[in-house]
């Protein structure tokens, strides 16, 4: 018999709701990167075909990963002394990679929502109250986005492929049943 309901996180394992969110967002992670090295790989194409590569869904995954990162910021907190963890060094070192990457999915979309604020010309793609067009540009927005937007989402997905490199370290050498947990097995 489960110690939590299953819908909730347990000492030895996430619960439902923390898998959905963790997998729900590695998927529009990993698409995001796809994504980004398609832009990469067209950088020298004309506009339109960079375009074509990044999509218009771009912004939008950004911007839900944002919204779910913090529903996910929210239910861990109030989970916070039922989750699975490791104790001494290695579970320091997972939650400071872990407060990273919370981090930069926080920083990494909120900068090109700032740099689209800065640019005067909103987010004509989106909702006016999202990012309104005002007309004005405001260059250190657009500088900041611009110089830290791109950069910052690369050193996010380093920190993701160390994720995973972990998990599947956990999983295949230590055999600790990390992975399990968050596949929802005992």
């Amino acid at each position: 018999m489960p110690s939590a309901p299953l819908w909730r996180d347990g000492p030895d394992r996430y619960g439902r709701i923390s898998r959905a969110l963790h997998w729900i967002m590695a998927a529009l992670l990993g698409w995001q990167f796809l994504i980004a090295a398609a832009e990469r790989l067209a950088e020298d194409a004309p506009a339109v075909v960079r375009l074509a590569a990044i999509g218009p869904g771009h912004a939008w995954i950004g911007v839900t990963v944002l919204a779910l990162l913090g529903l996910r910021l929210i239910w861990t907190a109030l989970n916070r002394n039922r989750r699975p963890g490791h104790p001494g060094r290695l579970g320091r070192a997972a939650h400071v990679g872990q407060g990273l990457m919370y981090l930069l999915m926080a920083v990494v979309p909120s900068l090109a929502l700032l740099r689209a604020y800065g640019s005067g010309r909103g987010w004509p793609r989106a909702d006016p109250w999202l990012i309104p067009a005002t007309g004005t540009e405001v260059s250190w927005m657009v500088q900041l986005g611009q110089a830290l937007h791109g950069e910052l989402a690369w050193l996010l997905f380093a920190l993701i492929l160390g994720h995973v490199g972990m998990a599947i370290w956990h999983h295949r050498v230590r055999r600790d049943g990390t992975l399990s947990r968050m596949l929802g097995r005992r």
